[in-house]
C-alpha cells in the first residue's frame, strides 16, 4: 500500500495535511529507545491526592456514571466549577445553563472552534501555541493569525500594539492561552484589560484556556478574562481537573460561559464525544472543592521543581526563563553554540540522556522559535535532580 488511492488523492484531507505524527510521539518513542529521562511530554508521574482516586473508586462501585452521564455533564460537577469559579475568582454561572463538561480542555478548544468559527474566518492566537489550537482552527477552516510572545527582561512578552494590529475585518475570535503552555507567560491584569478592551471595541469572541489556572508563581496572578467588562458574554472560559489534580488520564474539562455561547459549544461536543468520563466526573466534583491549603501546597511542590530543573539548565549553560506559570521551562540553547532546537532535541538523548521538546513546532514562524527548548517540571524531585545532573555534561 503507498497511502494513495486510485486517483493518487492523498487519503488525509487537505486541512490536516500539515499535521502529521506529534513532536510529542517522536521524543516519547526516543526517551524509551534510550532510556533517556522523559521532560517532553507534559504528565506528572505520579497520581494526584489519594481522597480524588478513592472518590472515583467510590463512583464506579455505587454505579454512578458507569452508564451514559447527562449531556452537559453529571450536575454535581456542574454545581461544583460554579462553586469554584465563584469562590476563586468572583464570577458567577448558572449550572444548568452556563457550564458544559467535555473530554478534557482538548476537546473543548476543538468544539468551541468548530462550533463558533466560520470557514474564512480569521482565529488570532499567541504563538507560541499548544498544537491542538493549529489543528482545530483548521478543522473548523478557519485562518489562524499568530501574535509571537518575545524575550525581554527574562520572560516572553505580549506585544499589545501587535495584538491590536493582527485584527482586521475576518476575525472572527481570539483564541488566548494563560497561563501561557510553552512559555510559562501569565498575562498580567493590565495587558488582560487591554485584551478586553480590544475585544468590545471589535467585538470578537474570545476563547480563554485556563488549565494552569492554579499552577502559578512567585507574583503572579491569574485573573480570568470573563471577569473584566464586557467580557462575560464574549468569553469561553476553558479549564480542567488534569493539570490541577494530576490525573491527566481522566480527561476531565469543562467549559463556562454564557447560555448562548455553552449551546453552540454543546451543538459541536454532542457529536465529538457526546459524553465522557462518567465516574470520574464525580471524583473532580468532590475535587474542585478541596480546601485551599491543597492548591497551595500543590503551587509550592511545583515551585519548588521549577527551582531543581531552572538551576540545572542554567548550570547546563543554557540562557533560562523562569515561568510564572504551568509546569514547563522554555530554555535559549544559543549560549552552547546551538541554533537549532529540533536538531539539539533530537541529540539530546544521546549528548546527555534528556528528552525535551523544541519550542519551534508551536510557531508558524519557525524561525522565531527555532532556539528555544521546553522543559517538563511535573515529575519526581529525585527525577529531577537527576536530570539536572545529566544536563551538565553539556556545559563540560
Amino acid at each position: 500500500m503507498t497511502g494513495m488511492t486510485s486517483s493518487s488523492r492523498p487519503l488525509l484531507n487537505r486541512r490536516l495535511a500539515e499535521f502529521g505524527t506529534t513532536i510529542f510521539a517522536e521524543m516519547s518513542a526516543l526517551a524509551l529507545s534510550t532510556g533517556s529521562i522523559n521532560l517532553g511530554q507534559g504528565f506528572p508521574d505520579t497520581d494526584g491526592p489519594e481522597e480524588v482516586r478513592e472518590a472515583a473508586v467510590r463512583a464506579l462501585r455505587d454505579g454512578r456514571g458507569n452508564q451514559y452521564p447527562p449531556g452537559p455533564g453529571v450536575p454535581e460537577l456542574r454545581a461544583a466549577v460554579v462553586a469554584h469559579q465563584q469562590r476563586r475568582y468572583g464570577l458567577t454561572y448558572d449550572p444548568d445553563t452556563e457550564v458544559l463538561v467535555t473530554a478534557g480542555a482538548t476537546e473543548a478548544i476543538a468544539a468551541a472552534l468548530l462550533a463558533l468559527v466560520e470557514p474564512g474566518d480569521e482565529v488570532v492566537a499567541l504563538e507560541p501555541y499548544y498544537d491542538s489550537y493549529a489543528a482545530c482552527i483548521a478543522m473548523a477552516g478557519g485562518t489562524r493569525v499568530p501574535v509571537t510572545l518575545r524575550p525581554h527582561d527574562g520572560a516572553f512578552r505580549l506585544d499589545l500594539d501587535e495584538l491590536r494590529a493582527a485584527v482586521t475585518d475576518r476575525t472572527r475570535l481570539l483564541l488566548l492561552n494563560t497561563p501561557h503552555n510553552p512559555t510559562g507567560t501569565v498575562l498580567t491584569r493590565a495587558e488582560l484589560a487591554a485584551v478586553a478592551e480590544l475585544a468590545v471595541e471589535r467585538d470578537l469572541l474570545v476563547v480563554t484556556d485556563e488549565v494552569y489556572e492554579h499552577l502559578v508563581f512567585d507574583d503572579a496572578e491569574h485573573i480570568p478574562l470573563a471577569s473584566f467588562p464586557g467580557m462575560r458574554e464574549r468569553t469561553v472560559t476553558i479549564s480542567s481537573a488534569g493539570k490541577t489534580y494530576s490525573f491527566t488520564g481522566w480527561k476531565v474539562g469543562w467549559v463556562t460561559a454564557s447560555p448562548a455561547l455553552v449551546t453552540a459549544v454543546r451543538s459541536a461536543k454532542q457529536y465529538l464525544t457526546y459524553v465522557s468520563a462518567g465516574p470520574f466526573q464525580y471524583a473532580v466534583a468532590e475535587a474542585l472543592s478541596l480546601p485551599d491549603s491543597y492548591f497551595e501546597h500543590f503551587r509550592a511542590d511545583m515551585l519548588a521543581k521549577r527551582n531543581i530543573l531552572a538551576t540545572g539548565l542554567e548550570e547546563a549553560g543554557l540562557t533560562v526563563y523562569r515561568p510564572a506559570g504551568t509546569y514547563f521551562i522554555t530554555a535559549d540553547i544559543r549560549p552552547l553554540g546551538e541554533t537549532d532546537g529540533i536538531a539539539f532535541c533530537r541529540t539530546l538523548p544521546e549528548r546527555a540522556g534528556v528528552v525535551a521538546i523544541p519550542t519551534a513546532v508551536f510557531y508558524d514562524h519557525r524561525d522565531q522559535g527555532a532556539p528555544f527548548v521546553r522543559f517538563a517540571f511535573c515529575k519526581q524531585t529525585a527525577v529531577l535532580q537527576e536530570a539536572a545532573s545529566r544536563l551538565k555534561t553539556l556545559s563540560a
